[in-house]
């Protein structure tokens, strides 16, 4: 039987023999539980809006790297197209550069152009050209091909640039292929070399 008065009078008879703090507390009880919930959820709450948050900022850095660096694989092709214009600009010598030959000197102008051009294009899509002559090797951004012995550069310097290398924003899109530089070979010496002896008495 569900009868409301039955069960506030069970529920006097059972708090009858309770101390007074005992009854207060379990009057209270259903208020701290409450509390408690509702602490839980707070923290809930707030742990959520966090990584919500941290998902965002995330997102958006994929995002800006994404649009940053989606060329990439586009722009190492295009290098080789930049590389090919460069050798031939190198192959003219100066004789075609002054050439009496209009049509020569034509041509000679719109391979200089269109390579300055698809320099432009590239540093316009953030794609930076760099020569590293005479700064110190550096493996994230060089690759070395051979030593050179050169007393003139420090050991351990870009002594000659065979390609040129390339960025992308912060990232390397092709290293720059370098010589770098050692320290010369000391000449061992001979006999020859040695003071004459004192002959003086």
């Amino acid at each position: 039987m569900n009868d409301p008065t039955a069960q506030k009078r069970a529920a006097e008879t059972e708090n009858a023999g309770l101390a007074p703090e005992q009854q207060s507390a379990e009057q209270l009880d259903p208020l701290a539980e409450a509390q408690r919930q509702a602490a839980d959820f707070k923290d809930k709450l707030l742990r959520t809006l966090a990584e919500m948050e941290n998902l965002r900022k995330r997102t958006e850095r994929e995002v800006a790297d994404t649009r940053s660096y989606a060329i990439a694989s586009f722009a190492r092709d295009v290098l080789a197209v930049a590389d090919n214009m460069h050798r031939a600009l190198d192959a003219i010598g100066d004789e075609l550069r002054q050439s009496s030959d209009s049509n020569v000197r034509a041509l000679v102008e719109g391979v200089d152009l269109t390579e300055r051009e698809l320099m432009k294009i590239l540093e316009r899509n953030g794609v930076r050209k760099f020569s590293p002559q005479g700064e110190k090797f550096d493996a994230n951004l060089h690759q070395a091909m051979y030593e050179v012995p050169n007393s003139d550069a420090a050991p351990g310097t870009v002594a000659q640039v065979i390609q040129s290398g390339y960025m992308l924003g912060e990232r390397v899109l092709r290293p720059a292929l370098v010589a770098v530089a050692k320290a010369a070979p000391k000449t061992p010496t001979s006999a020859n070399d040695n003071p004459p002896p004192d002959t003086a008495d």
